[in-house]
């Protein structure tokens, strides 16, 4: 995204080239193409060396090098962020690793940023129609806003024969992407996959229809089922942009969908 060379050469000219490699790391943890790119080399290289898989921003900077980062960032084409379609995707895909990171700490997961990183990778596949294909992803939009399809998924199935996260996983198949990664995108068979599917589908919600999505209430009960020590409100305060009516509102409607009786 254009924002992540002009986030890079304003903090190079506050402090120069020698950057700390979490400066640039958080720069890539907010750019899904970004951090695809920089992903895709540290595991060529990690290859080479037989070394750990690389799953976190942080750990894939260290593996590249600040210098290759840097080039590889400016030397990287610009995505156009006037796609409307593109641009409501990747914002997304960024409130989804968002999401991962703040209800991640509160299960105290082992490394949020991982699951952060596959929520920010996950609608991947979709990112990439809107880039090369953007009649697809109209297509299912008509569907799913004309009423054709309740769903996202049945919209993309109904339109183009085939959902757009099986193209994700396709991409991290052919790319080599982390094992680790690839299943927490899957989001099924354990609660880090179930929380990266999850923090996807409630940013898709929440982008989609705002604060008054009906879909809203029933991902905070989820949430509260992975992250069973988190209160319904404190769980719905971490949906940027709401005010403390809203959340009390969708907290309360997640309270009457796991007991009716709770009042």
């Amino acid at each position: 995204m254009p924002r992540s060379k002009a986030m890079l050469l304003a903090l190079e000219a506050c402090q120069g080239e020698q950057l700390a490699a979490r400066e640039l790391a958080d720069i890539a943890a907010g750019d899904p193409f970004l951090c695809l790119r920089v992903l895709r080399e540290a595991e060529n290289r990690r290859v080479q060396r037989l070394g750990h898989e690389t799953t976190t921003p942080l750990a894939a900077v260290m593996q590249i090098g600040t210098d290759t980062f840097r080039k590889l960032l400016l030397n990287s084409q610009e995505t156009d962020e006037t796609n409307i379609g593109l641009a409501s995707c990747e914002a997304s895909a960024y409130l989804a690793r968002h999401l991962a990171l703040r209800w991640g700490s509160a299960r105290a997961d082992i490394s949020p940023d991982e699951v952060a990183m596959a929520a920010l990778l996950s609608e991947l596949g979709e990112l990439l129609l809107w880039l090369f294909a953007h009649e697809l992803p109209e297509a299912a939009q008509a569907a799913l806003h004309s009423g054709r399809a309740s769903r996202s998924a049945q919209a993309q199935l109904d339109t183009c024969g085939f959902r757009f996260k099986d193209l994700t996983l396709k991409c991290a198949t052919i790319w080599h992407l982390p094992s680790l990664l690839t299943q927490l995108i899957r989001g099924v068979d354990n609660p880090r996959a179930n929380l990266s599917r999850l923090c996807v589908d409630t940013a898709r919600h929440l982008a989609s229809g705002g604060p008054d999505d009906p879909a809203l209430p029933s991902d905070i009960a989820e949430a509260k089922h992975i992250i069973p020590g988190a209160s319904l409100e404190w769980l719905a305060e971490q949906l940027p942009g709401l005010d403390a009516t809203q959340v009390a509102n969708i907290a309360l409607k997640a309270g009457d969908l796991l007991d009716p009786t709770h009042h």
